[in-house]
């Protein structure tokens, strides 16, 4: 039995790995095309996972709310930290100062 649960817990761990790769894969995208649409300078072409909770999704379904931080420049003397949140694989909202966007 206890081969059983272990078994079932690798193969979770497994899928949240996998989950968190493709998600973060996801988060650049979109940081690359909110930095473009405020025509600032995606910097680094990284994004830090900094929060995963459980929220309901739209439909009442609990889904994985992700919240990455990535860096932007709007000259090549700064650097502005910015926010990306996503619901399952769906951006819930953004924070780019001064911009602050929430997609419900």
């Amino acid at each position: 039995m206890l081969e059983y649960i272990l078994f079932i817990l690798l193969i979770a761990i497994v899928w949240f790995w996998i989950d968190t790769i493709s998600k973060r894969e996801l988060a650049i995208e979109l940081g690359k095309n909110l930095s473009k649409q405020f025509n600032l300078q995606f910097l680094d072409e990284t994004v830090a996972c900094e929060k995963i909770t459980l929220k309901r999704n739209e439909k009442g379904q609990v889904a994985i709310l992700r919240c990455y931080e990535f860096m932007v420049s709007s000259s090549t003397n700064d650097r502005i930290k910015c926010n990306l949140y996503l619901l399952g694989k769906h951006l819930h909202n953004w924070h780019i100062p001064p911009y602050i966007h929430t997609i419900s």
